[in-house]
């Protein structure tokens, strides 16, 4: 099949969903792994090392089993999926909130990593030198915190949002895969593979190796630009 025949035949509905869920599972993922960052490094040890492990565990269990917890949460069985369906009209299972919901959680951890990473780089002798000025607290961190974890905080949002376009496992789990309404472009190179249409699904393979190519290009462009070095977080 000629290139501009098989471009004809091509919805590229796929592109436009991932391209969709990887924005909006990104703006989330940014604010809360931030907050969950920053909480974290107020508590205690023991607590630091609880939390910490539960909010890394999307990081290490298999995508299909985060999915199939997902599912079990939201199924319209459920009491959780039954009250946001019956009383705010808000379905998660083969829809495209879905979609969102999944990435979320499997890139969430990459947020949260990199932004605690970067606060604990921090130079606390700096944040003393503010209080001592009399700032408060929350002066401190928008004027103080968040300019100094800057850069790690914008790798963490770049390799979240490059999770949440690729992500296979969960999505596929809770979301499904609905042309036009759920069908990202890992499980359009899943489907069109199965059905044999492995120029449709080369297709796909090589759009997500240039957009991750780009993505890996401009983390490395900022990685080299920044060194942050200071006094860990106790």
């Amino acid at each position: 099949m000629a290139l501009d025949e098989m471009l004809k035949t091509i919805d590229f509905s796929p592109l436009i969903i991932s391209l969709k869920t990887g924005i909006v599972s990104t703006i989330i993922g940014f604010f809360l792994g931030i907050y969950a960052a920053y909480s974290v490094m107020k508590v205690s040890k023991r607590m630091k090392w609880v939390l910490d492990s539960i909010f890394t565990l999307p990081l290490v269990l298999p995508p299909t089993v985060s999915g199939f917890l997902l599912l079990m949460l939201f199924s319209l069985k459920r009491p959780l999926g039954k009250l946001l369906y019956f009383n705010f009209n808000i379905k998660f299972v083969q829809t495209w909130p879905g979609c969102v919901i999944a990435a979320c959680v499997i890139a969430f951890p990459l947020m949260y990593r990199n932004t605690r990473a970067a606060f604990e780089q921090i130079d606390l002798t700096i944040i003393y030198a503010a209080r001592t000025l009399g700032m408060p607290d929350f002066k401190i961190f928008w004027k103080v915190i968040m300019p100094m974890a800057a850069p790690g905080i914008l790798s963490g949002t770049i390799l979240t949002f490059a999770r949440s376009i690729g992500e296979y496992g969960a999505t596929s789990m809770l979301a499904g895969n609905i042309l036009g309404k759920t069908q990202t472009i890992a499980l359009a190179i899943a489907l069109e593979s199965a059905s044999g249409r492995y120029n449709k699904a080369g297709f796909w393979v090589i759009l997500i190796l240039i957009v991750s190519f780009i993505i890996i290009t401009v983390l490395n462009k900022v990685s080299s630009r920044y060194s942050v070095v200071g006094k860990r977080w106790r």
